[in-house]
């Protein structure tokens, strides 16, 4: 049975890259070291069992499964298409004896037993999460006591253009009117209030707590620059395919819907130079945490 399209496996597979496949490996490449952090911070050992919440395309999924062979990962995900490719990963990778596949929100992760996990991981997931909190209670309960928690969540309130960075980081000088236009694209379809703006680092350590880990480890890293770096710099077009998350137009998509094609051209020819210039500001905010459910649970006050 082949399950159906989703927001999360349409832009997961196809839409954040825009189909680019040169695009694609360097967004893989880039993605790497977030993984094996993640993975370090799991410590998997022989024979446990891990539950990669969130687990999109397997990405961390099958890094432990390589990393550690005697492993078990149960894939865990909202979209059944995604879950569907992790499958077919997994048949082509010949290990499907040591995973499962749950369809199951961060929120509600009743189909998996209490206490029954050593480790839990996940990345970029909380940012598509309304009550985090709640996430991490199930975390909490679904690992075994001395379970590990590990995970990564980029901080889009570092990111946010309130801080004058202009359109996406670049000056929109005299096309700023039609700028605040597609600004607006995007709005509608992520307000201020979505959960991937409403939180910042400091909060998911407090949600960990919450939840009864302990101890708790956040580590942060911000980056800022007033050049994009190379290895971040995008073609015209490929910048147009961009798509930040499932939920949103790529900017070339919003750009259509919000201007005439006079204006379309009127915009490019001011933005395209620094694009491709890399005349723009560079602004990104990673968090990683890890934490641990207690052997015995301290009495709560």
């Amino acid at each position: 049975m082949t399950s159906e399209p989703d927001i999360w496996s349409q832009w997961l597979l196809h839409g954040r890259t825009g189909g680019d496949m040169e695009m694609r490996g360097r967004v893989l490449e880039s993605l790497r070291p977030i993984r094996d952090q993640v993975i370090r911070g799991a410590r998997v050992r022989p024979g446990d069992i891990v539950l990669d919440v969130g687990c999109g395309d397997g990405m961390i999924g099958f890094g432990i499964l390589e990393a550690q062979p005697e492993a078990f990962v149960i894939f865990s995900d909202i979209s059944a298409a995604l879950l569907e490719a992790c499958h077919g990963i997994a048949t082509e990778l010949a290990v499907r004896d040591r995973c499962e596949f749950v369809l199951a929100d961060a929120q509600d992760l009743s189909k998996v037993p209490s206490e029954s996990v050593d480790a839990v991981t996940l990345r970029s997931v909380l940012i598509y999460v309304p009550d985090k909190l709640s996430a991490h209670r199930e975390f909490f309960r679904v690992l075994r006591p001395g379970g590990r928690l590990s995970y990564f969540e980029p901080i889009n309130a570092i990111t946010r253009d309130d801080r004058g960075d202009g359109f996406w980081g670049y000056d929109p000088g005299p096309v700023a009117h039609l700028a605040d236009r597609v600004v607006a694209v995007f709005a509608a379809r992520q307000p201020p209030g979505d959960p991937m703006m409403d939180f910042k680092e400091r909060d998911l350590a407090a949600f960990a707590e919450d939840a009864g880990f302990d101890p708790v480890r956040l580590d942060v890293d911000i980056n800022y620059s007033h050049v994009i770096p190379a290895e971040h710099r995008l073609t015209w077009e490929q910048w147009l395919k961009q798509s930040g998350n499932p939920k949103i137009p790529s900017i070339g998509e919003a750009i259509a819907e919000a201007l005439t094609a006079e204006e379309q051209q009127e915009f490019a020819s001011w933005m395209r130079p620094q694009v491709e210039s890399g005349r723009g500001i560079f602004r990104t905010g990673r968090a990683f945490v890890t934490a641990r459910r207690p052997e015995v649970e301290a009495p709560r006050a």
